[in-house]
């Protein structure tokens, strides 16, 4: 019975962390202006980290474009 509890036990933490997935939340930006606002995770991505997918472009008199992860 123990040796099934400790199987059980096992099992249940691996599933636990399998299922933590780090959420980022990306902004779209477009002329400046930020249009969206969305949670994603790091999975959906395809990353390692929510930083790896900014892709944001300052320009100069136009303003921000592109994607801000944090």
């Amino acid at each position: 019975m123990k040796k099934v509890m400790l199987v059980v036990s096992a099992i249940a933490l691996v599933a636990c962390f399998a299922s933590c997935d780090k959420k980022c939340t990306c902004k779209t930006y477009l002329l400046g202006v930020e249009k969206e606002t969305v949670e994603t995770s790091v999975k959906e991505l395809k990353v390692d980290k929510c930083s790896d997918a900014t892709t944001v472009i300052d320009m100069p008199g136009v303003g921000k474009n592109g994607l801000e992860c944090k």
